[in-house]
């Protein structure tokens, strides 16, 4: 698989043996391009919000989820990337595993890149590179513009995720706060984390 490397982190710190996680040897790109966001009870609650290019899902923690309001900026934390088939997982990962807790898929759909660099189109991972990207979401429960600009590199790299102004903008609107089910399953984390599995 040609995103096998990159995903040597994401492998690295799993013990499949243990882990339901995917191990990432199937999933295939989609016409368009995926996003998910995941909701994980690990150490601390966060929402995993992942965006498909170049055969991986590039990964960044979100500890408050997004907004939908503009005025508000979501600190974005990179994480490893992630395989395709992570776009779908949900359940529990055992105690004493890398990331143990509760995961739901809180929102998916696909999305559409927007940025742009001298007026041309930029790929997703040099957008990433440059540490500005812009893109629209067609999500179950998101939809619109949103972008992820670094504001800090090195070791403790930060990105900040932020909603557009425009019509899908709506700062009255919480969708972490009232709409807390997985949009695969309909269960909420602690449902998942009750049950223990999928």
């Amino acid at each position: 698989m040609a995103s096998h490397g990159r995903l040597e982190e994401y492998h690295n710190r799993r013990d499949f043996s243990r882990t339901p996680e995917p191990h990432g040897e199937q999933g295939a790109a989609a016409v368009r391009p995926r996003f998910v966001i995941q909701k994980h009870a690990a150490t601390t609650l966060h929402y995993d919000f992942r965006l498909e290019a170049d055969g991986v899902l590039k990964s960044w923690a979100v500890p408050k989820g997004p907004s939908m309001n503009p005025k508000e900026k979501r600190l974005a934390v990179p994480t490893e990337d992630h395989p395709l088939d992570y776009a779908d997982f949900e359940g529990f990962i055992p105690e004493g595993s890398y990331g143990a807790g509760a995961v739901i898929v809180w929102d998916r759909g696909t999305y559409q890149n927007l940025t742009e660099k001298a007026g041309e189109r930029t790929g997703i991972a040099e957008a990433i590179q440059n540490g500005h990207l812009s893109f629209r979401l067609d999500g179950e429960k998101l939809r619109g513009g949103y972008a992820l600009t670094r504001f800090r590199t090195g070791k403790g790299e930060a990105w900040l995720l932020v909603k557009m102004d425009d019509m899908e903008a709506d700062p009255g609107r919480d969708p972490v706060a009232a709409e807390p089910r997985s949009v695969i399953s309909g269960r909420t984390i602690e449902e998942i984390a009750e049950g223990r599995g999928g």
